[in-house]
């Protein structure tokens, strides 16, 4: 009896010890090296910069609809093992980021200029938002659904947002739901509505620019 006691107490230990082993290793993995070189590149100042975002004080026009200007991975290969990344949002007036995730990493987002409704929901759907004023800064946590929103009808708004990996991914609830093929009437009966309102819902998205 103590020695089937003993056992089940080493595999709750083990049990314990893969689940944190698996939430510490959970965002991007650790490298062993200053930095991941290109394949077949060469390695100067040139590779760990990014010019990107000089557009954005080239004096150029506005953007008339949302705009996100990134530097992720895909973008800027230098971040590759740095568990960094960066992204420019700009919200023409009454525009809006609409509710996505980032399942790699939080958000932390500084207001660079006019104001914003932003919020996330948890677990337990409770429902955080603030209305933001230049200067300051909220956090998303990682993997929470959450928006941010431009409510001023008259005057734009420019955040910048940091993220603790090199690729935090971004998971639209919109695209998700009504662009990528789940049967109508899967949605119909999940938000208790009719199928000839996810087909509008479906329309309404598609043919947004």
């Amino acid at each position: 009896m103590a020695s089937r006691t003993s056992s089940l107490k080493f595999l709750s230990l083990l049990i314990c010890s893969i689940a944190i082993v698996q939430m510490a290793t959970a965002g991007d993995p650790d490298i062993l090296t200053d930095f991941i070189a290109p394949p077949n590149g060469t390695v100067d100042g040139n590779f760990f910069t990014n010019t990107g975002f000089r557009v954005l004080v080239g004096g150029g026009p506005p953007p008339t609809a949302f705009k996100v200007l990134k530097a992720t991975l895909a973008e800027f290969p230098a971040l590759n093992g740095q568990s960094v990344s960066y992204a420019v949002l700009q919200f023409p007036s009454s525009t809006t980021n609409p509710p996505h995730t980032h399942p790699r990493s939080a958000e932390l987002l500084f207001l660079v200029g006019g104001t914003l409704e932003v919020g996330f929901v948890d677990t337990k759907n409770n429902l955080f938002t603030q209305t933001l004023q230049a200067g300051d800064l909220f956090v998303f946590p990682k993997g929470l659904a959450h928006f941010q929103y431009n409510a001023d009808s008259q005057s734009p708004a420019v955040a910048i947002s940091a993220f603790g990996s090199a690729n935090a991914g971004t998971v639209s609830i919109p695209s998700t739901l009504f662009a990528t093929g789940i049967d109508d009437n899967v949605l119909a009966i999940s938000f208790k509505t009719d199928v000839a309102t996810i087909q509008k819902l479906k329309a309404g998205l598609a043919a947004k620019p």
